[in-house]
């Protein structure tokens, strides 16, 4: 049932290359897929495209992805590693024809010819934005499983959007006009994360001088969204696990268990596969939480949006006259190939510094070489007319929105690690993030 206030289109199909792997060796030799899009993956657990019993071979062993150069090969953190030839492969190309070993299974890479898979039929559902074939294909996967009461994780890169799908989810399902609840995981504290969520007592600890109603009750009847679910402390996932699986759980420090109904959906830009691998996630908890999976495409890969992204954003800033004043037809282009380290939320905050100034700013980049932005080298000349703290300020700035976002990509998007790395207290590298739109 439809709540929300975009209307639904017809999807439409789009032809898509597809790609098959075969068993050449080992306990499953035979065994063969093909799948009806363009990623396929293979490991021991139930979820992947192909499900292998060899022990050898890890629970999310590798991801194949097909593009217009061969297929893209990525190892999600295996214990024995993917072999091609005498190379162990972490991330590579490969072409089509080619063999792998993993563990004691060789597998061969084929051409599965052309399938389709279904897009929407517009270009805005519900606060998503995009005249892509792969932001459509997300839109008419979200509008299929809005209509469901299915548990949904959303991957995704820093600022892609992730939290503008769960929110599309949520206005499209029959709990739209219910609770919608945000626990942000990665913000909070380690020993608060439990209170957000279940709520405690009074006495529970050290400072709780009054009851405090978590997440899931408020959400009760409605909808959860755990942003950042890969930050969450390991000793606290059997806790969710459970109160996902018996939909009742208790407050920290209290007796009584309450009975809940809420629909769980997820986010992070982490590959939680590589976590569990690694016994740094839970399985069970990976399978409550990942029934759905949906992959946001960061936008470098999707350069054809950029457009109207700039003209939505700057009407959602304010401004109600042409944009090609703004943004000529070479700028566009030039932003096009730009590789938008901090995606979505980089552009917006690149069209607000548009407005705010007059003009494009150069502070973005100019285009695919990373070519330093103005004010960060070379001539002060623009700065010697401006009071040294708002000069030195400038630059600063410049220097932050280049700095944050390679480091993000450095450490795909674990923020915790780039503390560790940039040396520096993760509460002010946070504020940092949000001081420049990157959380």
């Amino acid at each position: 049932m439809h709540r929300g206030t975009t209307p639904l289109h017809s999807p439409q199909q789009i032809p898509v290359r597809q790609v098959r792997v075969r068993v050449l060796e080992g306990p499953d030799a035979g065994e063969q897929v093909t799948v009806d899009g363009e990623t396929l993956s293979v490991g021991t657990a139930e979820g992947n495209d192909l499900a292998l019993s060899d022990p050898t071979v890890s629970r999310y062993h590798l991801e194949l992805v097909r593009s217009e150069r061969g297929v893209k090969v990525t190892d999600l953190g295996s214990t024995n590693g993917t072999i091609v030839g005498q190379v162990a492969v972490e991330r590579g190309l490969v072409q089509l024809g080619a063999s792998l070993r993993i563990g004691r299974t060789k597998i061969i890479v084929e051409d599965a010819g052309l399938g389709s898979v279904d897009v929407f039929g517009g270009e805005e559902l519900e606060g998503l934005r995009g005249r892509s074939p792969a932001m459509r294909r997300l839109m008419a996967q979200a509008a299929k499983v809005a209509r469901t009461d299915a548990s949904v994780l959303i991957v995704g890169e820093s600022g892609v959007g992730k939290e503008v799908v769960a929110r599309a989810i949520q206005r499209l399902s029959s709990r739209a006009t219910s609770p919608y609840e945000i626990v942000d995981c990665g913000s909070l504290a380690p020993n608060l994360v439990a209170s957000e969520l279940f709520g405690h007592e009074r006495g529970a600890f050290t400072g709780a001088d009054r009851r405090h109603v978590g997440a899931f009750e408020r959400a009760h009847g409605g909808t959860l969204f755990l942003d950042e679910v890969g930050e969450l402390p390991a000793e606290l996932q059997p806790t969710l696990l459970g109160a996902l699986e018996r939909r009742r759980f208790r407050r920290v420090g209290g007796r009584e268990e309450l009975a809940v109904d809420v629909r769980v959906l997820s986010a992070t830009n982490r590959d939680l596969r590589a976590e569990v691998n690694s016994n740094a996630f839970r399985l069970d908890l990976y399978y409550r939480l990942a029934v759905v999976v949906l992959v946001v495409p960061p936008l470098r890969e999707r350069p054809e949006d950029v457009p109207m992204l700039l003209e939505h954003f700057a009407r959602e800033l304010g401004h109600d006259g042409p944009i090609e004043p703004l943004f000529p037809a070479e700028t566009i282009r030039e932003l096009q190939r730009w590789r938008w380290p901090g995606n979505v939320r980089e552009l917006r905050n690149y069209v607000e510094a548009t407005l705010a100034m007059g003009e494009a700013p150069s502070v973005v980049g100019r285009g695919e070489d990373g070519a330093a932005p103005s004010g960060t080298e070379g001539s002060f000349e623009p700065f010697l007319g401006q009071p040294y703290k708002d000069a030195r300020g400038a630059v600063l700035d410049a220097f932050e929105r280049r700095y944050l976002p390679e480091l993000l990509s450095r450490c795909e998007g674990n923020v915790s690690e780039a503390a560790r790395v940039a040396r520096m207290d993760r509460s002010y590298l946070f504020a940092l993030l949000r001081k420049h739109g990157l959380r």
